[in-house]
């Protein structure tokens, strides 16, 4: 997939294209609609499929005193458009020139002046231009006076819900992993390289690899079922998220154990992927209280993916690399 970063004209087999536009934070369910009818499209056009997206994303432009628990910061969310199959991802800076563009102006002079897109998909309730003032039928109005053919793809959920960021995130914020993987299509991981911790982990008879959350990391502490994507292979294990009440800690930090595991990780690229939320994070009176606690989670989180294993034959949500991502549908801005 080609990385485009800022206003550069697309030549080549990229010339032309059929593109989504977003925020896409998560990539979830809905957004993976929008994804899907811009191949579709792309398809019958006999032209590149990509995605326009913006960074950062605009409500940290417009908010930056409000953190923003990002589902997806934009190395994930690059390489989930990758495992989606789309030719380019174009970066737009969201910057003062971008917020105060007119939507007249947007369409006429970015998408079609700078990109000569043939094909625009996006989400029923996409906004953008100055204000908010370009919609979804703005953009379908304008493009049919100029020649832009637009595809508006419909809300689309199951049962009560619709699929959106915000749900996935206050899902993530209480613990609730399963519900979030359901918005997502996907198990909801982090993503980064192993950083050297306090080695308490070792000391306690559970090396761990760490890794410095992103920005504005909201997950609800505590311990996880999880499973861990690492250059060798795939591994189950538990994960911590939490201060260390026990030693006093102060930051947030992530730790995660792989069962089975012998390596140094250091230095290396991992993901880590959240399955169930066992307990809350607490504070132990001795160490050997912890260690003992520590001996439980671990069977517990056997136990859980274990079962994940056996009673999940249609593997809803898809694991480890080359995510399989489902057919469902939904909103693009969020």
């Amino acid at each position: 997939m080609d990385i485009i970063k800022g206003h550069q004209a697309l030549t080549g087999a990229l010339a032309r294209p059929t593109m989504a536009i977003g925020n896409f934070d998560g990539v979830h369910r809905g957004h993976q609609a929008v994804l899907q009818a811009a191949q579709a499209a792309a398809r019958q056009a006999r032209s590149a499929a990509g995605v326009m997206v913006f960074e950062p994303h605009p409500r940290q432009y417009f908010k930056p005193d409000q953190a923003l628990f990002r589902l997806t910061p934009l190395e994930l969310k690059l390489k989930l458009f990758e495992m989606f199959g789309l030719d380019f991802a174009i970066v737009l800076d969201f910057d003062a020139a971008l917020a105060t563009m007119s939507a007249d102006a947007f369409i006429r002079d970015v998408l079609i002046g700078e990109f000569d897109a043939r094909h625009v998909v996006t989400g029923y309730d996409f906004h953008f231009g100055k204000n908010r003032q370009g919609t979804p039928e703005f953009l379908k109005k304008t493009g049919d006076e100029i020649g832009l053919d637009v595809t508006i793809v419909d809300a689309v959920g199951e049962e009560d819900i619709t699929f959106s960021s915000s749900d996935a995130r206050a899902m993530l914020q209480r613990g609730d992993v399963e519900a979030a993987a359901n918005i997502l299509g996907y198990w909801w991981r982090v993503l980064g390289d192993v950083q050297a911790g306090a080695a308490r982990g070792s000391d306690l008879g559970y090396p761990t690899a760490n890794l410095t959350p992103p920005a504005n990391f909201d997950l609800a502490h505590g311990i996880y079922a999880v499973r861990v994507v690492a250059p060798d292979g795939r591994y189950d294990g538990a994960a911590y998220v939490g201060t260390q009440p026990t030693f006093d800690g102060k930051e947030t930090i992530i730790e995660a154990y792989l069962f089975d595991f012998e390596g140094d990780l250091y230095g290396r690229e991992i993901e880590i992927e959240f399955i169930a939320r066992l307990r809350g994070d607490e504070r132990f009176e001795t160490v050997e209280a912890l260690t003992a606690q520590m001996e439980r989670d671990c069977d517990e989180a056997r136990a859980v993916l274990a079962k994940y294993s056996r009673d999940d034959p249609q593997n809803r949500f898809p694991l480890g690399r080359g995510l399989s991502l489902p057919q469902a549908g939904g909103e693009a801005a969020d």
